[in-house]
């Protein structure tokens, strides 16, 4: 083999040398970048992981009362005055006047009622007055005479004294058919029904030709007329709630046809009573009504304006636990832990608890708390959580 080919053949090992060197190298670098890249994975789902251990809490502060603390109440609305109308006689409805919805006057004709059998009890009684006024004046008339005859002695006093009693009672005979048909007169009046006040008729329940009973157990009210211009609202207070509500509180009344609007109401008394099975206090409101816009026995949304409790803080209703160690709210501390408070609840408002003792305006209340939060347990606060996890990242970056 000559010089020059024993130096080629060295040459080209040396660059497959070279060449392996550079391909393990390469190797080696991708073989790092892979684990370095699993490395930083790894730790990314580690800290994701870590983050999503902790749940995610909303928190609020507690704030006071204010000055427009209210109770909110169901609530009914009634007519100031409402007559259901019933028949004093009996006969057949003859006709009527007005129908639901309209508008009566007082004394208006609202109904007349056909009685057959009273206009014969009443012609009956007439002769009967007529017979006792006749047997009356024919009683006198033998009474004045006996008492002349005694002058000459024709008649004795005994006879006279007979003569001037049945006169005496033929005059009562007069005097009770007279009542007799006065009390018939008087009934004959009640054929016409009329509206005892001005309102409206809120129902009509007979027609024409239906047979009327004498109102009571068998005769069912054929029209009922309510005055609506003025409405009460009736509505059930709690007990503890009932000696904040005074006579004269303001409350605003909401009805659901008409939601956008209010109505102002005044408390105008109190049963001073509580009902055993409710364990509440009934309450009359008054509410002018001169639009006409609320309706009699519809339901209404009750808002009581209490007093106002100087240092009392409120929370959610929903911020508090209920559990075997009794109530508390669970608050989160400046390492974001959570720490349980034993509380006592001053007025329950419906949403808006009240609390009497366990919480200062400072403390941080997890809102909606999740079941199972214990002391000392790490929480995230709503809001930051993205940046907890970057941060996270951050460092696992470093």
């Amino acid at each position: 083999m000559s010089p020059s080919d024993r130096n080629n053949k060295t040459a080209s090992w040396r660059g497959l040398r070279v060449a392996g060197i550079v391909a393990v190298i390469v190797a080696v670098a991708i073989v790092t970048a892979g684990l370095l890249t699993r490395a930083t994975g790894n730790t990314r789902i580690k800290a994701w992981t870590e983050a999503q251990a902790a749940p995610t809490v909303s928190v609020i502060t507690p704030v006071g009362t204010g000055n427009n603390v209210s109770l909110e109440l169901p609530g009914r609305i009634e007519a100031y005055a409402r007559a259901p109308i019933y028949a004093r006689i009996s006969g057949y409805l003859k006709n009527w006047k007005v129908d639901i919805g309209a508008t009566v006057k007082a004394g208006q004709l609202l109904a007349e009622i056909e009685t057959p059998d009273l206009d014969q009890q009443l012609l009956q009684a007439r002769a009967d007055l007529a017979s006792a006024d006749a047997n009356s004046a024919l009683a006198r008339t033998t009474a004045r005479r006996w008492q002349a005859m005694l002058g000459s002695d024709s008649v004795s006093r005994q006879e006279v004294d007979e003569k001037t009693g049945d006169y005496t009672v033929k005059q009562a005979m007069v005097k009770a058919s007279q009542a007799n048909v006065d009390r018939l007169v008087a009934m004959k009046g009640f054929t016409r029904i009329v509206a005892p006040f001005d309102g409206i008729v809120t129902a009509r329940n007979t027609d024409v030709g239906a047979l009327i009973n004498v109102g009571g157990n068998s005769g069912q009210e054929l029209f009922v007329i309510s005055d609506i211009h003025k409405l009460r609202v009736y509505v059930s207070v709690p007990q503890s709630y009932a000696p904040s509500v005074p006579t004269g509180t303001q409350a605003a009344i909401r009805v659901p046809e008409h939601a956008d609007k209010s109505y102002t109401a005044t408390l105008e008394s109190s049963a001073q009573a509580v009902t055993a099975a409710s364990g509440t206090t009934l309450m009359q409101l008054g509410v002018d009504n001169s639009a006409g816009e609320l309706m009699p026995g519809a339901y209404a949304s009750v808002s009581l304006a209490l007093p106002h409790s100087a240092g009392v803080l409120s929370i959610p209703a929903s911020a508090l636990i209920f559990d075997a160690n009794g109530l508390a709210v669970a608050t989160v501390g400046a390492d974001n832990r959570v720490a349980l408070k034993p509380v006592t609840i001053a007025r329950d408002l419906g949403k808006t608890i009240e609390i009497g003792s366990g919480l200062s305006a400072n403390d941080r209340v997890i809102d909606s708390p999740p079941d199972g939060i214990s002391t000392g347990a790490e929480v995230r606060i709503a809001g930051t959580a993205k940046a907890g996890v970057a941060e996270k990242d951050k460092n696992a970056k470093s």
